[in-house]
């Protein structure tokens, strides 16, 4: 390196002296220096060869005349020394404190951040003071409004090309072929004297056999065993017998919560579970018709072996006892009395993960995939109920990259994460249909965050293809919020479930809310203005027509 041995500023490359602008003499000029632009200011520059970083560090020097006195002091190789240890000692900083949350990072992002003002209304008619209250420009004042309009084009080029398009149903023989096993295991019909759908299934081991010793959720999670060790030790005592045979109660669910994830199903599942007449299977989200039926347990880990379908229903043996209770009672033995337990699922993938179709359905024309999981849920269960909880997919994608982040989470880094997702998505869709691309399993994993979740309506559309529209309920987070009791009658009208005394409601709508933001996550504030105006822009077709197919315009979230 060399440097000025009045000031001992880097020169720059070509090292002529004049463009050190702090030697220039009396003849220097603030107002007209390129550099100073009418400040006081010294232009720094790191040796990119030795930092390998491009960086470049302005100092402001309001007591410049101290700190030349200083660096005078000290000359030559001495002063670039310690000049080189403290840039050393910045640039190792700004990596340690990645997002630049106070404005230290040196190395520039190739996306910026700032208030977006161009254009109010895109803000859903938000006041610039209201903006000002969500985020606080850091101290370095960058300005990233640049970068909207070829965004905007990206969102525009995706808008062009949005084609609402009903899927074709496969028939009944088409999805036996693909899961024999399945249809061979679950029937057609149903015990008639129970509200959940349950039959009995003869059961050949004898008292020394072990139920569930190849059960994977057991095999593959420690958390589980406790359960299936305690099933292990009634099994026996909840066997029916009839004619010297042994027979087991098997049940399905008779409700699922399907999604969304981060859309408050947790707390509704919590909720839920307090009421008399609710069981939920064994493990809240088994996944079992998204992922493990397929063997996913890890889509990074690549596939295990398939969880059979006897391994879903373990699940369930545990409120299956309980119905076995009731039917083999007293009262329904003499009266006929019906059994009004039911079972639940709220595995949140179940309405729009369909990722592994491409690896065992034969493709179809055009990339989309050929069967559905709604396909195979309505062939063994048309008379299932399907809820559904959504909020605003903007701060859904933003809670949802807050939960699953694991390191150097920042507005920033949210950003341009959105930025390159959104890139992704309108390579897609270039080339191939909507429906093609939301089911594609290379883009889904490729996009650094999941946009494609918020698409609520590409899957409530494909959902409303086998299952009638009074069968399914949809419900928005920020009514939920707002007022649980309510959101709590609608579920209980739409299961059909028997009234409570006011101790046992109270319990159910009062309790706290369930997984809630994390308080590490709260200390990162909202989004910035700019992604949300972009987030906005791109969900706004989506969700005008997600308003139009449940005609009601709260599913707008014009007042988020």
């Amino acid at each position: 390196m060399s440097y000025c041995i009045n000031c001992c500023i880097h020169l720059l490359p070509n090292d002529l002296h004049r463009h050190c602008f702090r030697c220039c003499g009396p003849s220097h000029n603030n107002q007209k220096c390129p550099v100073c632009k009418g400040e006081n200011k010294v232009p720094l520059y790191t040796d990119s060869k030795q930092m390998k970083l491009l960086a470049v560090l302005e100092v402001r020097t309001d007591h410049s005349e101290s700190w030349n006195g200083f660096f005078c002091l000290r000359k030559g190789k001495l002063c670039s020394l310690i000049f080189g240890l403290i840039i050393m000692t910045l640039v190792m900083a700004s990596y340690i404190l990645t997002g630049a949350k106070h404005g230290l990072l040196l190395i520039p992002s190739p996306f910026h951040y700032g208030a977006f003002i161009s254009n109010p209304s895109l803000m859903d008619n938000e006041s610039l003071s209201d903006m000002k209250d969500h985020y606080q420009p850091s101290k370095i004042n960058i300005s990233y409004v640049k970068d909207y309009p070829s965004i905007k084009l990206i969102i525009d080029t995706i808008t062009s090309k949005l084609e609402f398009i009903t899927r074709q149903r496969p028939d009944l023989e088409e999805l036996r072929k693909q899961e024999p096993h399945m249809f061979s295991v679950i029937p057609n019909k149903f015990l008639p004297n129970s509200k959940n759908p349950c039959w009995y299934e003869e059961y050949r081991g004898n008292t020394t056999t072990d139920p569930y010793a190849t059960n994977s959720y057991a095999l593959y999670s420690r958390r589980f065993r406790i359960i299936f060790d305690y099933l292990r030790k009634v099994f026996w005592n909840h066997l029916y017998h009839y004619k010297d045979k042994h027979y087991r109660l098997r049940c399905l669910p008779h409700f699922y919560i399907i999604g969304q994830p981060k859309c408050g199903t947790t707390d509704l599942y919590d909720r839920l579970r307090l009421h008399p007449d609710v069981r939920f299977s064994a493990i809240k989200e088994p996944h079992w018709w998204t992922r493990k039926r397929f063997g996913i347990i890890r889509l990074r880990d690549g596939f295990h072996d398939r969880y059979p379908v006897e391994d879903y229903l373990d699940l369930f043996d545990l409120a299956a006892h309980q119905i076995q209770g009731v039917l083999q009672s007293e009262a329904a033995k003499e009266h006929g009395e019906m059994n009004n337990i039911i079972i639940g699922e709220a595995s949140a993938s179940t309405m729009w993960d369909n990722n592994a179709w491409i690896f065992f359905y034969d493709n179809s024309t055009e990339g989309e995939p050929p069967f559905l999981i709604q396909d195979f849920l309505h062939a063994f269960q048309p008379n299932a109920k399907l809820i559904i909880m959504l909020r605003d997919p903007v701060e859904r994608l933003y809670s949802d990259y807050l939960y699953f982040a694991s390191a150097n989470k920042s507005v920033e880094d949210f950003h341009e994460k959105v930025a390159e997702s959104l890139q992704l998505f309108e390579n897609c869709v270039l080339d191939y249909s909507l429906r093609a691309c939301v089911y594609n399993n290379t883009l889904n994993n490729a996009m650094p965050v999941r946009l494609q979740v918020g698409l609520y309506v590409v899957y409530l559309l494909d959902w409303l293809t086998v299952f009638d529209k009074d069968q399914i309920l949809v419900l928005r987070l920020e009514d939920h919020a707002s007022s649980v009791k309510y959101t709590m009658h609608m579920v209980f009208q739409f299961l059909d479930l028997g009234p409570l005394s006011e101790k046992q409601e109270a319990l159910i709508t009062k309790s706290p809310a369930s997984n809630t933001r994390r308080p590490e996550d709260r200390s990162l504030g909202p989004m910035l203005p700019t992604t949300k105006a972009i987030l906005k822009d791109f969900y706004r077709p989506f969700n005008t027509k997600l308003a139009q197919v449940l005609f009601d315009d709260a599913f707008l979230w014009k007042r988020t």
